[in-house]
Formats: C-alpha cells, structure tokens, sequence
C-alpha cells in the first residue's frame, strides 16, 4: 500500500517585533488605507490562502509570539514561531511592504521549488519556509551564535537551502519595504 503524505499546515508570519529605529516610530501601527499597517498584513496572509497567521513579536493586541532571545532580529522572530507551532510550512512577510498582493505571495506559495526555503530573485522576503526538523536544527544553530551578524536571513536560508523563484518587471515594486520616513512617504505617494 503506497504511503501518501498529508501536505503540511500552511502558516502565514508577519514579522512586526523590531525596534523600527530607522523609522523613529512603530511601523506596524503606521496607517495604510485606513487601518494599521500589522492588520493591513494578517489580511494579506489571510488572502493569499494561509490556513493560520501568527504574528512575530511582542504584540499582545494581536497575539504576538515573543521572540525567544530579544533583540535577535528576523531570524530570532522565525524562532520564536517555531517554539510554538508544529511544523509547517511558513509563509513569512515583514511588516513593512504594504505594496505585497496576494497574488504574488500565492505565487510564493505554490512555485514548485527543489529546496526547503524560495524567496524571489534578489530579495530576501517574503519567504517560504519548510519548518521542520532541519529548519529548527539550523534556527537553534544560529541562536546560539555569539556573533549577531550571523543570525541573518541569508545565513539561515542557505543553511536550510534556498530557491530563487524569478520575480517579474511588474511584481518588484511590490517588494518594497518602508524602513524610514523616506521610503514611506513614497510609498504613500
């Protein structure tokens, strides 16, 4: 009798536990079409076809996942989200892009990849990640590690494999993100 392997649970992740100190204000409460930009991003998980949204970092008005060492960046909020959900595959987002579409992070979802990580061509988020027993191996590895620098996204994703899914002309205005003042203003223009 053939074995059949039930696909894994589908878990959406919105990074929002920085200190946005290059904007000099919280950047998931910033306002974008009329609600905040943290909510404007659980929706957008939620219509790109997730099953579940958790949000990374200490948010308590949206259940937030405490980051399990503080001030780890990324990586340490992906850790945090791996503390607490069986593994799955994580659909991760910064709070930051309020350009995404569903369309391009259904794309993300579902391009067939060869690797346990797929992020667009020349962007480092959003990504897809297969949690699992190696992805926690690798996010344990990169907890422990003295040096910051080496809890990068890169780092992780080329420990767990990664896939580069080519990103079309049209979709890269998509992909950017508001860390200050700047950027922001220009992307509410």
């Amino acid at each position: 009798m053939d074995t059949v392997t039930e696909p894994l649970h589908s878990v959406g992740v919105v990074l929002a536990g920085g200190r946005s100190s290059r904007m000099g204000r919280d950047k998931a409460m910033l306002s974008w079409h009329g609600q905040p930009l943290i909510e404007h991003q659980i929706d957008l998980l939620k219509a790109a076809g997730v099953d579940v949204v958790h949000v990374s970092g200490d948010r308590p008005d949206y259940a937030g996942i405490v980051d399990v060492v503080s001030h780890a960046g990324p990586v340490g909020g992906i850790a945090g989200i791996a503390a607490v959900v069986n593994d799955a595959e994580l659909l991760i987002i910064p709070v930051d892009m309020p350009r995404l579409q569903p369309s391009l992070l259904r794309r993300l979802r579902t391009e067939s990849a060869p690797s346990r990580c797929a992020h667009f061509s020349g962007h480092v988020l959003p990504m897809r990640l297969r949690l699992d027993a190696t992805c926690r191996a690798v996010l344990a590895t990169l907890m422990a590690a003295q040096d910051d620098r080496a809890r990068s996204l890169r780092a992780l994703q080329e420990r767990v494999g990664v896939s580069a899914i080519p990103l079309h002309d049209d979709e890269a205005a998509q992909l950017i993100d508001c860390n200050t003042e700047e950027t922001w203003r220009e992307v509410c223009e």
